[in-house]
């Protein structure tokens, strides 16, 4: 997982969209999906159309009250969502998403999130509550990233060259995000997508 960037010029906060409870969220949900790049926020897997996709609100004793608003509502697999839901009392403090040290107190090693301290309870919990320590969720992403390396040396080209070429041809195919930049030194650019 990477740190979740909520800009100030979103599409949710520009249109006003607000989260109604028992009502349509289509408008606030593609707005999320675009913004989020088409992958969820959780497991940094691509959000395609055969996927149940949950409005998730990261803190649900926020949920329709006056204190829920965009920087609690994330775009997620329904799976993350549902699991999360019940056990939130269970894991306070936490890290919330959008941190600014995020990547400083969650640290990507060979496959693997940790905190980067075993006193930083709020990393601890937001690991164990997200389940981003998954075993399965941790062998596909390395999978992943093994298939990734084995077509860039058939590509032939340089690491940052061939990222930018699947995000302009098939952007569906570039996700786990955090992994790619660290593992591959490169900069996903998803304003290519845009201009494509």
């Amino acid at each position: 997982m990477r740190r979740v960037n909520k800009p100030d010029d979103s599409t949710v906060l520009m249109s006003d969209l607000t989260y109604k409870v028992d009502g349509n969220n289509k408008s606030l949900a593609n707005a999320l999906c675009d913004e989020q790049h088409n992958i969820c926020a959780y497991t940094e897997t691509y959000l395609g159309r055969s996927d149940k996709k949950d409005i998730e609100h990261f803190n649900p004793t926020l949920k329709n009250t006056s204190g829920d608003s965009y920087q609690n509502w994330f775009l997620v697999k329904a799976q993350w969502n549902g699991e999360k839901a019940s056990k939130w009392n269970d894991y306070q403090p936490i890290l919330h998403p959008t941190d600014k040290q995020f990547e400083k107190r969650i640290i990507y090693f060979e496959g693997e999130y940790i905190a980067a301290s075993s006193e930083d309870q709020e990393a601890l919990n937001l690991i164990s509550l997200l389940k981003l320590d998954d075993p399965d969720l941790a062998i596909e992403r390395r999978c992943y990233l093994e298939n990734l390396k084995e077509n860039l040396d058939l590509y032939g080209k340089p690491a940052q060259q061939y990222v930018d070429y699947l995000l302009t041809t098939r952007p569906s195919l570039v996700y786990y995000i955090r992994a790619i930049e660290e593992e591959l030194q490169v900069k996903v650019n998803f304003d290519l997508v845009k201009t494509k």
